[in-house]
């Protein structure tokens, strides 16, 4: 048999339009997939009645080609056609689709729209940050094709186990976009890779984008209520435009639509470095708003299948932002599988971060579901199987599940009682010692089941109040959100030490720096995932604005010279992450048990106060103190020194009497946050005396080892 009669007949046409060879093509996978000879374009759509493809040469106002798909191409909701002969580098695509015109029954079909494919694996048309669109372009987020050319030169995912890790949220533009940051190309995934120096010397193994993925930054845009020539900006992302493809913007080289290969090249930059990346994911809702929103790609594909839609059509908004995604109708659910699946597999991406994550577990109609499907497929799914997987627990309408979201033993949860009780233990509150002991131990009361690493810990996040403004500010001061201060959370649980604001006054001041060390320290010794935002390990102020969702300034950019102003806070921190690397005993999977199993003569962890062995649970006790013995690390599998960790949020100096350790120990001081230095290089902890008692100033912990 010849090479001839062994040629694939699916290279070959088998339809003819306008000059276009057309062939039916495959229905799986969805989206523009490049074939032999040509392009195999695929979307559904459960209640179109004709699907026409758009051609368009890349930036061309206007269409060279448009080309029904025949009806015999059509397989059940399926229109799936193979193009043959197309320049693929220098194309756009995108869909018109006709059906009915009926809001109240949820169908919003209109031809005349060019729409995006919701799979589209990259995205052009706003290829550069903050250029305002030509508002009558009749197509302004634009299909492309991605080609499978990346030199991964060996890469994969890291796999750091979850007890190990210490995450960074990070805004990709808000880490480079300051003038203070040296790097050549602000703002981008470019930019990162010259800063990854400074991420390993912080010691963090893993950074959290803010959603990277396509966005419109001029969604909800409206002038600065004072500012002249600037606008207010959807800064942080939360508004998808396509779930499958990088932004554009971000990469220095967007314009010229590298977008994909810059990334994969910071992913595989950071992955050499040892630093993990997650993806804050927004599966929610998208860009389009509510009834008055635009049409970009779901409304006008599949209106009714894509969102939860209430008996007379409108959208359901437990969102808070205009629309809600319905991630548990099996073809919305399809597609948030494959796109984890992809970022996981063609971008290497370690693990996601759900926003507003109670939402994917709410039926069609709002109600919680009692095993949402969506998140049993994920904790499930075998591409998925090593992944992050990390559950905003609580959703805009009300829905709070921290501590009950449904975890399939798989997801962890960002802990919002951590941040709360934590913040109100730092100011001095009193009756919540013992939710603080809770927290301290990654929080057993919520997750006895599933172990300390289903709770990520952290003080702040972008959502909030930065470090600095927590104890710089009794109240937020948003007046330039142009909402007149009423947008925001009002549940900060902050103290400004004495002063609301910036202050010259040294006491202040120096009282804030230490509060900040104080948060630092208690998250870097607590059982459970710490992370830390961005900017908080220097300093890094809003303000007292705590919503900056809408700012495009140096409220959110980096000021990088911070490193050297706030360069004693900096170095704390680093000593502190250093120090958890350094212990296993902070770093369990299991929970601890409050009792010796291994034989030490100690139990993993013993309970004081400003005398040994005798805790001050009481509701006035503003202090709290535990013991962790070394020989209980990681379950009793490997030995450890013994640490000692006091807190004291009592205004005055307290005397802490110590327990005694093992005959031939002694206590070493790694660090206290009321005195210089306050802390040393782990290993190098110099010898406490006397051995029997510690005195610790007001608003100040201490921290010690224990060893020969």
């Amino acid at each position: 048999m010849s090479n001839a009669d062994l040629q694939r007949i699916d290279i070959n046409p088998t339809h003819s339009y306008n000059g276009f060879k057309l062939r039916p093509g495959k229905p799986l996978p969805f989206g523009a997939t490049l074939v032999p000879g040509g392009v195999n374009f695929s979307i559904y759509s459960s209640h179109a009645t004709a699907c026409t493809l758009v051609l368009f040469v890349k930036g061309q106002p206007q269409p060279y080609a448009e080309i029904p798909f025949p009806e015999e191409f059509r397989i059940g909701n399926v229109y799936a056609m193979v193009v043959f002969d197309l320049d693929y580098e220098n194309i756009e695509y995108g869909y018109r689709m006709d059906g009915p015109f009926d809001p109240p029954v949820g169908h919003r079909f209109d031809q005349s729209k060019i729409l995006l494919d919701p799979y589209a694996k990259a995205i052009g048309g706003r290829d550069v940050w903050g250029v305002p669109p030509d508002w009558n372009n009749i197509y302004h987020y634009r299909g492309r094709l991605t080609f499978d050319d990346f030199d991964w030169q060996g890469d994969r995912p890291l796999q750091i186990p979850s007890e190990d890790l210490i995450i960074y949220e990070m805004h990709v533009r808000g880490f480079t976009r300051h003038a203070s940051s040296g790097v050549k190309h602000p703002g981008t995934f470019a930019a990162i890779r010259e800063k990854i120096p400074y991420l390993k010397a912080l010691g963090v193994n893993c950074v959290e984008l803010l959603p990277i993925y396509e966005f419109d930054e001029f969604d909800g845009s409206r002038p600065h209520p004072w500012e002249e020539d600037k606008l207010l900006m959807n800064y942080w992302g939360y508004s998808t435009v396509g779930f499958f493809a990088p932004k554009a913007a971000y990469a220095a080289t967007g314009r010229l639509g590298m977008q994909v290969d810059e990334f994969k090249a910071l992913v595989r930059e950071l992955h050499a470095n040892g630093i993990q990346v997650l993806l804050d994911v927004v599966f929610n809702h998208t860009a389009e708003g509510n009834e008055m929103g635009p049409m970009i790609s779901f409304r006008g594909i599949d209106n009714k299948t894509y969102y939860m839609l209430t008996p007379d059509g409108y959208y359901w908004n437990f969102s808070g932002t205009g629309n809600t995604l319905n991630c548990n109708n099996p073809l919305v659910r399809n597609m948030v599988l494959d796109c984890l699946r992809y970022w996981a597999s063609e971008y290497h991406i370690d693990g996601f971060r759900f926003d507003l994550a109670a939402i994917l577990g709410r039926d069609p109609i709002g109600i919680p579901l009692s095993n949402p499907p969506l998140l049993e497929s994920l904790a499930y799914d075998p591409i998925l199987a090593k992944c992050e997987l990390i559950a905003e627990a609580w959703d805009a309408g009300g829905l709070y599940q921290v501590g009950s979201f449904p975890a399939y033993g798989r997801w962890a949860e960002w802990n919002g009682k951590y941040r709360d009780d934590m913040r109100r233990f730092l100011k001095g509150d009193m009756g919540i010692i013992g939710a603080v002991a809770q927290r301290l131990q990654g929080s057993p009361d919520l997750y006895a089941w599933r172990g300390p690493t289903a709770s990520v810990n952290f003080f702040c996040c972008h959502d909030g109040f930065t470090l600095a403004d927590l104890v710089s500010y009794n109240d937020k001061h948003n007046e330039a959100n142009g909402w007149g201060n009423t947008d925001g959370g009002n549940d900060d649980h902050s103290w400004n030490c004495g002063f609301e604001g910036p202050t010259d006054d040294p006491a202040v001041n120096a009282l804030r720096m230490r509060q900040m060390k104080n948060a630092f320290a208690l998250l870097l010794v607590s059982q459970g995932v710490p992370m830390f935002l961005m900017g908080d390990e220097v300093g890094h102020s809003q303000q007292g604005n705590n919503n900056t969702y809408c700012q495009d300034n140096e409220l959110n950019w980096l000021d990088w010279a911070l490193v050297e102003r706030n360069a004693e806070l900096l170095r704390f921190v680093q000593r502190c992450i250093a120090f958890r690397h350094a212990h296993p005993v902070l770093r369990n999977r299991e929970h601890l048990r409050n009792y010796d199993y291994v034989g030490s003569g100690y139990a993993d962890i013993s309970w004081h106060g400003t005398r040994a062995w005798q805790a001050d649970w009481s509701g006035t006790s503003r202090i709290i103190a535990f013991m962790l013995c070394g020989k209980h690390a990681k379950s009793g599998t490997v030995t450890d020194s013994y640490l000692y960790v006091a807190a004291n949020m009592y205004w005055d100096a307290l005397p802490f009497e110590l327990p005694g350790l093992p005959e031939g120990m002694h206590w070493h001081l790694f660090a206290n946050t009321g005195a210089v230095p306050d802390a040393y290089e782990p290993g190098s902890e110099p010898r406490l005396e006397p051995q029997h008692e510690v005195l610790i100033g007001g608003r100040s912990v201490v921290i010690l080892v224990g060893h020969e």
